[in-house]
Formats: C-alpha cells, sequence, structure tokens
C-alpha cells in the first residue's frame, strides 16, 4: 500500500480526481430551487400571509433559503432522518446495512436512505422499492453530493420534503398549518414539521388527536434529549394539533392588489407589500354594508384606494365591491381603469390660481352665464350664484367660475399640471380645451390618488409604491406649499351631507361627477392619509343616483369615520406653516383690502409677493337727494350720505332674474376724471390672445360680450371700423365674420369710453 501511494501515478491520479471533483462543482449549473420550481406568497405590512399561489408543477412550495428558516426545525430534521448528513459523501452504508437486518429480522422498519437520497428520489422521480431503483437513487444522491454544498441540499430537502396531498417543503407547511413563518416555528411546531415526512398520508389525514403523530413527536423528543440530556427541562407539548382546515384556511385576501403584484413582480417568489390587513378588511366590511344598504336605488359596485401620503405606501385597495361576483364584473380592478374624474380635477384649477397670483381664497369671482368661446358651460344644478368667493366657489363645485379660472391660468395650465404629475394617456390639450376641468379626461384612481397627495406633501408629488422594497423615487415640486396649504384650508371647509357641517376632525375632500351620471366619485385627505372612493359600474351604464355627493361621499365619510373610530389612523402629517403664508383682512363682499366703507372684514390666507392685493372699490358714498332719491355732487340741502353697492353690468342682469333686490344708482358725472373713467367697458367675450376656428360649412357664431358700470345702458360693437351691431351690457351681441383674419374690436358706450381686443378667425372644413 505505501509502494502505491508513493508511486508518481497515484498522485496524478490524485490529483486528477480532485480536479475533476472541483471542476463539477465549480461548471455552471441551475440552483436547485430553479430545479423545482416554487409558490409564491403575498403578504402585508405587519407580515401576515394574504396569498399563496401554486408552484408550476401545482404543489404548494414556498422555497424559503435555509438562513430563513428556524434552526430547532433544521436540527429536530437532522435527528430524526440522519444524524451523520455532514460526514458522508450522500450514502451511508452504516444505515443501509443496519435498514436491511431489521427488515430480515422482523424489526419496526427503519429507512436507510440519507436525506441527499431523499432529495434525488423526489427530485428524479426514482422508484426506489427494487434494488435497481437503490442503486440509481444511491447514484443520484453521489451526484448531487458532487455538484452541490452540504448546505444547499438541506436547503433543497427541507423545501420539497413531503407535508400531504399538494404540500411540500417547510416553508408552505408552516404558513398553512401555523399559519406563520418557518422562521418563527415554536418547538412543537419544528417536532411536528419534522416527523411528517415519513408518513405524511397518517400524521396529517386524521381528524383530531393524532396518535401516529404524536407518539413519532414523543420517540424524536426522547432521541433528542438523548443526544443532549440539557433539553429535557424544556420538554415540549406534544399534543399540538395541525390546522383542521389545512389548505382551506389558506388566505385570499385583497385579490386585486395580489394579482397586480403577482404579475408586476415575475422574479419575487416573496412579494412584501405595504398593504395594511386591518385598513383593508375595514374598507373591504364599509363598502359591503353601504352597498347592501343602497342595493334599492341601483349602488351595486364600488371600488376605494387608501395611501399614505407621508410614505406614499398604498395601504389598501379594493378593487370591486366583490371580486367573486361575475355579474358585476367583479375580477376587474377598478383602481386601474380610466374614467371621468368630473369635479375631482377642481381643486387644482384653483391652487395653479394661487400659485399663478390670480386670486386668494376670498376673491370674489362671477358665477353667471359666460361663453368661453364656442364653448358655455352650465352648473350642475343649472342655476347662478353671481358674485361668489373663491372658497365657496371651490366647496359647493361650481362650475363657471372654475373654467373662468382655468382659462386665465398661463403655463403649466391644468393640462401641463397633470402631465407633470404623471397622468397618462392623454390626448393633446386641444382635443379637451377648457372641457377637461369639468372631468372631460379620464384618469385613474391612481393618479387622483397621487394628486391628492401632492396637496398633502407641500406641493411635492412622487410615484405611488406597493412593496416595501419599492422607494418613491426623488420628488418633485409642482406646487408651492403655500398654494398646497391654502388649497387643502378651502377643501375642510366642505360641510358634511350628514351633518351640515365641517367634518371634525378636520378631513379635506371634493367630490365628482361625471357627464351622464356614470361615475361618482370622492377624493380626500384626513390625518396622513388619501382616500379614494368610486362608486359606479364597470360597464359605463348611467344612473341618475350616481352623483358624487349623494352616493360616494357617504361611502368615503364612513370609510374615514370607521378608520378613525379603530384607532388606524395615526393623526396629521407633520407639517410646519409656509414661510410665505399670512392672514389678512380682506373686505368680505369683495376680496380686497378693506376701506373705510366696508361694512364686513373676515380674514383669508395671502401668498406673501403673489397673491392679488388691491384695494375693495364695491362700496360707494353718495350724496343722495331725498325728494328725488336721485345722488348728487356734493352736500347740498335735502341731501344725505349714503353707502352703496356699484355692481357691474353683468351681475346687475344676474340679480334681476334672480329676484335679488339690488339698489342701482349712478354715479353721477362731477366733472372729474376719476368720474369719467367710471364704469368703462370691459369685454369678458371673446378671450385675449385666443384663435377662433369656424366651419365653413354651418359656421356657428361668436358671442360678444362686455360688462360696464351701473351708468352705461348701450354699447356699440365694432369689427376694425365697421358696425356690428349693439347690445346692452352683460349681453350678448352675435357675430358671424365673413373672413379668415386678425380683428380689432371694439365695445364702446354712449359716453366714448370703450375697451378692445384683436381675435383671429380661422376658417376650416
Amino acid at each position: 500500500m505505501k509502494l502505491w501511494v508513493k508511486h508518481p501515478f497515484a498522485h496524478v491520479l490524485i490529483a486528477l480526481v480532485a480536479i475533476i471533483v472541483i471542476a463539477i462543482r465549480c461548471w455552471p449549473h441551475s440552483t436547485l430551487a430553479q430545479a423545482v420550481g416554487s409558490s409564491r406568497a403575498v403578504y402585508a405590512q405587519g407580515g401576515e400571509l394574504m396569498r399563496l399561489t401554486l408552484a408550476p408543477d401545482g404543489q404548494y412550495r414556498l422555497w424559503v433559503p435555509l438562513a430563513r428558516i428556524a434552526p430547532t426545525l433544521v436540527e429536530a430534521v437532522l435527528t430524526y432522518e440522519d444524524r451523520y448528513f455532514f460526514w458522508h459523501p450522500g450514502v451511508n452504508p452504516a444505515a443501509l446495512v443496519r435498514s436491511s437486518w431489521n427488515m430480515a429480522n422482523g424489526q419496526r422498519r427503519q429507512g436507510g436512505s440519507t436525506l441527499t437520497m431523499q432529495l434525488a428520489r423526489r427530485l428524479y422521480g426514482i422508484d426506489s422499492r427494487s434494488l435497481g431503483g437503490k442503486l440509481a437513487q444511491s447514484a443520484a444522491a453521489l451526484w448531487l453530493e458532487l455538484r452541490y454544498s452540504k448546505a444547499d441540499l438541506l436547503e433543497a430537502y427541507l423545501n420539497t420534503a413531503p407535508y400531504g396531498g399538494n404540500i411540500e417543503g417547510v416553508g408552505a407547511a408552516s404558513l398553512i398549518y401555523f399559519g406563520h413563518a418557518a422562521q418563527t416555528l415554536s418547538l412543537p411546531e419544528a417536532l411536528t414539521l419534522a416527523v411528517i415526512p415519513q408518513n405524511p398520508v397518517k400524521r396529517v389525514a386524521a381528524k383530531g388527536r393524532n396518535v401516529e403523530l404524536q407518539q413519532a413527536r414523543e420517540r424524536l423528543w426522547a432521541q433528542w434529549v438523548r443526544r443532549d440530556p440539557q433539553l429535557a427541562r424544556h420538554a415540549p407539548d406534544v399534543s399540538l394539533a395541525l390546522s383542521a382546515q389545512g389548505r382551506a384556511a389558506l388566505p385570499f385576501v385583497a385579490p386585486h392588489a395580489t394579482d397586480m403584484l403577482l404579475s408586476q413582480e415575475h422574479g419575487n417568489s416573496e412579494i412584501r407589500s405595504t398593504l395594511n390587513l386591518p385598513m383593508q378588511r375595514t374598507l373591504e366590511r364599509i363598502m359591503a354594508q353601504y352597498l347592501q344598504s343602497h342595493a334599492g336605488i341601483g349602488l351595486t359596485n364600488a371600488s376605494a384606494l387608501l395611501l399614505d401620503a407621508s410614505t406614499m405606501q398604498v395601504r389598501a385597495v379594493v378593487g370591486s365591491a366583490d371580486y367573486h361576483n361575475e355579474a358585476i364584473s367583479g375580477q376587474v380592478n377598478g383602481t386601474l381603469a380610466k374614467r371621468s374624474p368630473g369635479s375631482t380635477l377642481k381643486p387644482f384649477i384653483y391652487a395653479l390660481a394661487l400659485e399663478q397670483g390670480l386670486m386668494h381664497p376670498r376673491t370674489v369671482l362671477k358665477d353667471a352665464p359666460t361663453a368661453f368661446g364656442p364653448y358655455a358651460p352650465e352648473n350642475f344644478d343649472g342655476r347662478f350664484a353671481g358674485p361668489i368667493a373663491a372658497q365657496d366657489a371651490l366647496i359647493r363645485s361650481r362650475n363657471i367660475p372654475a373654467v373662468a379660472l382655468a382659462a386665465r391660468l398661463s403655463k403649466p395650465g391644468l393640462y401641463d399640471f397633470l402631465k407633470l404629475s404623471g397622468v397618462g394617456r392623454l390626448q393633446s390639450e386641444q382635443h379637451y380645451g377648457l372641457a377637461l376641468v369639468l372631468g372631460g379626461g379620464e384618469v385613474t384612481m391612481e393618479e387622483l390618488a397621487s394628486l391628492y397627495a401632492t396637496l398633502a406633501n407641500g406641493g411635492a408629488s412622487a410615484r405611488l409604491s406597493y412593496t416595501q422594497a419599492d422607494a418613491p423615487g426623488a420628488p418633485l415640486q409642482l406646487l408651492s406649499p403655500e398654494a398646497a396649504y391654502i388649497t387643502l384650508e378651502m377643501l375642510r371647509q366642505t360641510p358634511r351631507p350628514d351633518t351640515g357641517g365641517p367634518a371634525r376632525p378636520t378631513v379635506a375632500w371634493k367630490t365628482g361627477t361625471s357627464w351622464g351620471f356614470r361615475d361618482a366619485w370622492t377624493a380626500g385627505v384626513f390625518g396622513r392619509h388619501v382616500l379614494v372612493v368610486w362608486v359606479g359600474n364597470f360597464d359605463g351604464s348611467s344612473n341618475p343616483a350616481l352623483i358624487g355627493v349623494d352616493a360616494a361621499a357617504p361611502l368615503f365619510l364612513r370609510m374615514v369615520d370607521a378608520l378613525r373610530a379603530q384607532r388606524l389612523d395615526p393623526g396629521e402629517l407633520a407639517m410646519s406653516l409656509p414661510p410665505d403664508l399670512r392672514k389678512v383682512e380682506v373686505c368680505a363682499a369683495t376680496g380686497g383690502l378693506p376701506d373705510a366703507l366696508c361694512p364686513v372684514q373676515v380674514s383669508t390666507w395671502f401668498i406673501a409677493g403673489k397673491s392679488p392685493i388691491q384695494a375693495s372699490s364695491l362700496h360707494r358714498a353718495l350724496w343722495v337727494d331725498q325728494r328725488s332719491g336721485q345722488p348728487v355732487c356734493g352736500p347740498q340741502p335735502h341731501a344725505r350720505r349714503e353707502v352703496v353697492e356699484q355692481w357691474g353690468s353683468d351681475m346687475q342682469q344676474l340679480f334681476r332674474k334672480a329676484g335679488l333686490a339690488r339698489k342701482v344708482m349712478a354715479v353721477p358725472d362731477c366733472g372729474t376724471a376719476a368720474a369719467s373713467a367710471e364704469g368703462a367697458p370691459v369685454i369678458t367675450s371673446p378671450l385675449r390672445g385666443v384663435s377662433y376656428q369656424l366651419r365653413m360649412k354651418n359656421p356657428e357664431p361668436l358671442l360678444l360680450r362686455a360688462d360696464a358700470g351701473s351708468n352705461a345702458k348701450t354699447l356699440f360693437w365694432f369689427a376694425d371700423d365697421a358696425l356690428l351691431g349693439r347690445a346692452r351690457p352683460g349681453e350678448s351681441l352675435h357675430w358671424l365674420p365673413t373672413a379668415a383674419r386678425r380683428y380689432a374690436l371694439r365695445a364702446v358706450d354712449e359716453q366714448g369710453r370703450a375697451d378692445s381686443r384683436e381675435v383671429t378667425v380661422e376658417l376650416v372644413p
């Protein structure tokens, strides 16, 4: 023997064998996890299992790395199945001989297969009941040992061991039988999972107290204690029972969200989502109760999305009222569907107007019949409120003031703002025109939630996150903190439909109704969360009950109330007052800085250097002759001083139509420049700087309209130097241009006061 070892050929042979072994081990090959495939698990934010899928071969097998398997389970398996696992090359001859001797002498059968041999049998489908099968199994085990490390093989065995039916591996078995991960198994649970693979049919199938399972655990524990007597003081409860429901107990939570995550996260067997299970269940429960109580008016489906604005992580997704209801196409995820948002985009018109210095919350806007070229919007209720503060126009969802503000926005307008915010699949800006303000475009619930989160985050926009590994990315500042703060403050004054007062604790929310009563929306911010609720039908069918404030707002507020009642809302975001925000006193009737004649003053928010600052000029002090009731110049006998409101002609006309008494008194011409300039015409239509397109066939005339002071009775309209006609202030004159070119329009009153602007007319087929 010594001569053989000293022979040079022996050294060469040993070196060659070593090289071959190293080459086989280092040669690139697939991992054992890739060879068998894995189920996929989706977990909630708190670690709760929400969904477990089948592996490609139809097994519940969730591959878990060895480092994330409880050490007690690893030790129990090695003690029970293969004590010499780390010492043999894949086959243990002593164990095989002992097993054969026991069988030959009629003793209890004891398996001689190592863990590697058992793994080889399952990986390669070997029938080891015959001598030839046993040899093939042994050869396959040796081949595995050559290619993989002991840790790889132990990990693979633990992930492929049979646990009854189509359950394989400790990862799936831990979740199905005990409801938690293999990393957190207790000692009794580890003993249970260690003994099941030897006889899964008997040790799992029995109902109630399983004697076979209990006896196997007792034998394992006794064997373990013999090896380590110190364990005796930690004797476990070996009567632990398995989950009676087994696979039937697997959860199927937030199915729309888990569907989406499973389709997006292709390479991950374990997906850690950001969803909060208590919040998810609360929204599902409230929605089911609400729709059940409103089924009589045809409300059968809804969607909801809850977002933590502080992290941009989605906390709950309810894609439909019932995932399993085919009648409502329940498997459709409504949070991803493009729908008309109705008036839910109006807050961003006001935010942009605040940003661009066009208004402050108490700026008086006009809610009166107005044409914007060929577009003449109307309010939802068909009425007009006349002069209205911007804050009231927003919370009362008046259409005309919002469209008028949108028409005055410079870059960015609403269209640009939506594109910068990440709203996708928008058509051209010309396609929508000003109708975009009232829901003429389409957004998803995700996109709407992101928009409202921009307000909650001080004007900074970031994308939504559904997984804990997904960072929201660098925020994009779309609005100033001041504009975002004021917009939320205005929305917080929206009265609840059930109490008539603002929500307490505060909720900043807005409703929306799409054209034709197809979509009812409510979106808002409460605490640190953004909630968006939609009620409607996935097929787009109309229902007169689908009005935002009536159908969606009650559901939205019930969800907010329920989350707060369960203390699931941690409170307001930590926000400091933006540096350029100021509180100032203004005249309530005009929104201007109050003068000595203003009877009522209110406080409002101003953005320093941006918000419009002008003196209130609505109230005038006149000397009125008590005998004739007519104004006179200066103090005179029988004259007294009165403070009157000097509304423009458009508002006077609106007051008359509404039956609201307004005392109209003309300012007398006392020979001053101020008097002569008082009430000069102001053209309101056509818009400045807009090109108007007229069809060559059956063209529609343009509307000419101007406002003027109370002492103007008639306005004369000119195109260049040609007289077009006459109209009263605030009334429209129809004009049909004869050629495609640029015109200079003028509106002149009887006293020669005038306003002018240029308009371009284009003819199109």
